[in-house]
């Protein structure tokens, strides 16, 4: 599917370690990220799957596999039962990759597609939840107490993990020196 090359370790070892730092940073910064009545939601492993989208390069990593894959992981991980996760990373991929179509690549461009992702993401993730009453919270409440500390701390992750992300798409892309 992918030319052999440092990718191929890079990338899954970045997505675990996206997996990792989501829970981590949850945890750490519990005080700051879920101060009543506001919560913000890190979403690491989705901004790298969409950086990876961004940045691959003619590669064609199987995205929506591994989003199928981090989906698994995260809802085993971290609910122990297979739920949303598993369905919302691969359509976040299908819709990065619909706008992609309509948009020229540049930076901003990059950004506001993620936004949408994120705005999709956590609606959808909103909407499952009110429906089955494991939240009660308005749709009102929900987009100033939850969706935008979450679109605020995700889109300061984007602005900060996109160069060095880069750098090391470029290193692993990057053909491997003659000794």
């Amino acid at each position: 599917m992918y030319r052999l090359s440092r990718l191929k370790y890079v990338f899954p070892l970045g997505l675990f370690v996206a997996l990792f730092l989501d829970g981590s940073f949850s945890k750490i910064f519990a005080p700051l990220m879920f101060s009543y009545p506001y919560s913000m939601s890190s979403q690491l492993v989705m901004l790298w799957l969409v950086l990876s989208f961004f940045l691959e390069e003619n590669i064609h990593i199987p995205l929506v596999w591994f989003a199928v894959l981090a989906g698994a992981v995260a809802d085993l991980y971290y609910s122990g039962i297979l739920g949303l996760f598993i369905f919302l990373y691969p359509l976040i991929i299908l819709l990065t990759r619909a706008l992609d179509r309509l948009l020229d690549r540049n930076f901003l461009n990059m950004i506001l597609i993620f936004f949408i992702d994120l705005v999709v993401f956590e609606s959808l993730n909103y909407l499952a939840y009110r429906i089955i009453g494991v939240i009660h919270q308005g749709f009102s409440d929900f987009l100033v107490d939850s969706l935008a500390p979450t679109l605020a701390l995700n889109l300061v992750y984007f602005v900060i993990f996109f160069w060095p992300v880069s750098r090391i798409y470029h290193w692993a892309l990057s053909k491997r020196r003659r000794a």
